[in-house]
């Protein structure tokens, strides 16, 4: 074989990637779950240690056979990780019922290491977080996931001090009253744009749950369809532009006495009608459009089937002159629900806007 031919092989065969910077290959790895990271440390000599300095770590119950196996991952990730690596984000997801000293363990470990975006999704009941965890001052998102369960639910602190967090995503909270009176935990938020809350959320006494917040912009808000009642919100939050509502109806408005939902740019809609205790079935249509009525400003609107089943039992709705949606532009209904005079009581106001069918 021809010298030359040697060479040529030799470089088909070379592993480019282990002469990239660190940098780069820890971006590479930042896309793994942790198992799958520490697993590239046979890769070469190259790769040994790189997973210890991931500033990345993604911790999924689902990927080892027990329970017991993935406790046994954390523990020693935990220690042989290098101790003075930043640690910007951890995502931590567990299916079964493990013990609450390991996730005291992981949320320590997160909270001393500078966490900047932390994920807890969990299946089992916790009481109440680590009273650290609320006062990061690194954190910049939060999502915390906690699994369908009975009483008592895990209580959402009054008392927090997160300056920097801007993404704040919960399931499974209890909402308790705070020193002034209502039940207002998002208040203390400076700098909050994105709120998520799903599912099983729950408030103290069912009070109102009232959300201020001048910084924020995105909200969604998706209760269980399948239980009756719910939370009542109020909205207090001038500068919201985008907005999802998925569940019930609520028992009133969605916005205070002395506010407006005049800034909101873009809604999303899919509701259908409460049937649970203390409230009435045909009072919620006539909330739905209250509802439509307060989106003075909206500039793109979508609306399920649900909500427009809903929408549809509104008394004479054909005949009532709306006085809104001046503004819409775009409007996604679904083809096989919408009927020509529902579209035309919809765009009444905006006969130009681009009408999609999905």
């Amino acid at each position: 074989m021809k010298r030359g031919t040697n060479k040529r092989i030799k470089k088909k065969n070379e592993d480019r990637f282990s002469c990239l910077p660190d940098y780069v290959l820890l971006h590479i790895l930042s896309f793994f779950n942790a198992k799958e990271a520490v697993q590239t440390c046979i890769l070469s000599t190259r790769w040994k240690n790189l997973w210890k300095i991931l500033p990345t770590l993604t911790l999924i119950s689902s990927h080892f056979a027990t329970l017991e196996a993935f406790t046994k991952f954390i523990s020693k990730i935990l220690s042989l990780r290098d101790a003075s690596a930043a640690l910007d984000v951890l995502d931590f997801q567990c299916e079964g019922r493990m013990d609450l000293r390991v996730l005291k363990r992981i949320l320590t470990y997160a909270i001393s290491h500078s966490v900047k975006r932390l994920r807890i999704d969990v299946n089992y009941d916790i009481h109440q977080f680590l009273p650290s965890l609320f006062s990061c001052h690194t954190l910049t998102s939060l999502n915390l996931s906690i699994g369908e369960s009975h009483w008592p639910m895990t209580l959402f602190p009054n008392s927090l001090n997160l300056p920097a967090v801007t993404n704040l995503t919960l399931k499974g909270f209890l909402f308790c009253v705070g020193d002034n009176g209502r039940v207002d935990p998002f208040s203390k938020f400076d700098k909050l744009d994105t709120l998520m809350l799903y599912g099983s959320c729950e408030v103290h006494d069912r009070l109102n749950l009232c959300i201020s917040s001048t910084t924020l912009v995105n909200l969604t808000i998706q209760t269980n369809y399948s239980s009756a009642g719910g939370i009542r919100f109020q909205l207090y939050t001038p500068n919201l532009c985008n907005f999802v509502y998925r569940g019930h109806i609520p028992f009133q408005k969605l916005c205070g006495r002395n506010s407006n939902l005049s800034s909101i740019k873009h809604v999303l809609f899919d509701v259908t009608i409460d049937v649970g205790k203390g409230s009435n079935p045909k009072d919620n249509p006539m909330l739905l459009l209250d509802l439509l009525v307060e989106l003075a400003n909206v500039e793109s609107l979508t609306i399920t089937h649900r909500t427009l089943k809903v929408l549809s039992l509104v008394p004479y709705l054909l005949e009532i002159e709306f006085p809104s949606l001046f503004n819409l532009k775009s409007l996604k209904v679904d083809a096989e629900f919408i009927t020509e005079g529902m579209l035309y009581f919809l765009l009444q106001n905006a006969p130009s806007t681009k009408v999609i069918l999905h």
